[in-house]
């Protein structure tokens, strides 16, 4: 008699991948969020300074399409991040009605700085994983961000 019980995977929605990456996701977002708070930043500045600091030029419109938000919020993350002396508005010689966004020095040290952060939580996160799932998991949620259009 075999002794090796077959992997009992939950049913319903909970044992989906959907359910499961949501979760995971929320919970993450959190300890994120918990991670960079006293950087004066949540999340979604992070994903701000992200963009604009993958060095392509910027407009708010192109922000907030490469982020999947209503460009509202771009000009709110924008306008905080602004006031935090993180990001420059700069007038697009093109077309003088919109602003290019740009980081300043202090934008790419509270980038580097976030980064780290996250960095850190992956490694908690991934602490029970060997190394060959860490890159599988790795790879894996790279192919997933791709497909979803995230840089």
């Amino acid at each position: 008699m075999n002794d090796v019980k077959p992997s009992q995977e939950p049913d319903g929605p909970t044992g989906t991948l959907a359910f499961r990456l949501g979760t995971v996701g929320t919970l993450v977002t959190a300890r994120f969020a918990a991670a960079v708070e006293d950087l004066g930043v949540k999340p979604k500045h992070v994903g701000l300074l992200s963009v604009i600091g993958s060095g392509a030029p910027a407009s708010q419109q192109d922000v907030a399409r490469t982020m999947g938000v209503v460009p509202s919020l771009v000009v709110t993350l924008a306008d905080q991040l602004e006031e935090l002396g993180a990001i420059e508005r700069v007038r697009d010689p093109d077309d003088r009605r919109r602003h290019r966004l740009g980081l300043t020095p202090e934008g790419h040290t509270l980038l580097a700085e976030c980064t780290a952060r996250a960095r850190a939580l992956d490694e908690e996160l991934t602490a029970g994983l060997s190394t060959a799932e860490r890159d599988t998991l790795s790879r894996a949620m790279g192919v997933l961000a791709r497909e979803a259009g995230l840089p």
